[in-house]
């Protein structure tokens, strides 16, 4: 199973110290999604994020900015389903594509999408007084396509297991791993 982190330094009190919390854990990869600031303030929280995370074995992925995920070498790049087709030639060795439905999973795997995230699975604050998608359609994309799916949105201790058995191959979680006070020890138990 993988784990994947998504950032959100509104979410915390103290981003880089977060952050160093993210580093003493099993995470497999950190995705920088910190979309309201500029390119320049983006690529400087970016290195800093990248030097923190320099003697982890946690991969660190760019959401959205490929001109930032090519100036600090990421290890790849997450984009939205349609920024992923407007991609005229792969910018990475690994790239994830946001979908939300069936139809999207499909065309980003045909198109050469390295794993998707799907979501939101369960109700989230994150996406407040929207339908969550549930499992019917993660289990069918699961099912049909052959690169890892990854569930998102509302993820916990308790109901993580329920995306795995719905046949994803991870998680991604974001408030709780931004909120989490002991960090290896809140990842570790998705582990077990």
């Amino acid at each position: 199973m993988m784990v994947f982190g998504i950032t959100n330094r509104k979410l915390c009190e103290d981003f880089y110290n977060q952050i160093n919390k993210i580093s003493t854990s099993k995470l497999d990869y950190l995705i920088l999604r910190e979309k309201d600031l500029s390119e320049e303030e983006l690529l400087q929280l970016a290195l800093e994020v990248k030097n923190r995370l320099k003697l982890t074995n946690i991969k660190l992925i760019i959401n959205s900015n490929i001109d930032v995920a090519k100036a600090i070498k990421a290890d790849g790049i997450q984009l939205s389903y349609n920024k992923f087709l407007e991609l005229k030639h792969r910018p990475f060795k690994k790239v994830g594509v946001s979908i939300h439905s069936y139809k999207e999973a499909i065309e980003a795997y045909k198109l050469g999408a390295d794993y998707v995230i799907y979501g939101h699975v369960f109700e989230t604050e994150c996406k407040k007084g929207l339908k969550p998608r549930g499992f019917i359609e993660l289990s069918k994309i699961a099912k049909d396509i052959d690169i890892p799916v990854i569930g998102l949105g509302g993820i916990n201790h308790c109901n993580y297991k329920e995306v795995l058995e719905a046949g994803a191959e991870g998680i991604a979680v974001m408030s709780s791993l931004m909120n989490a006070q002991y960090v290896s020890e809140f990842v570790e138990k998705f582990l077990i």
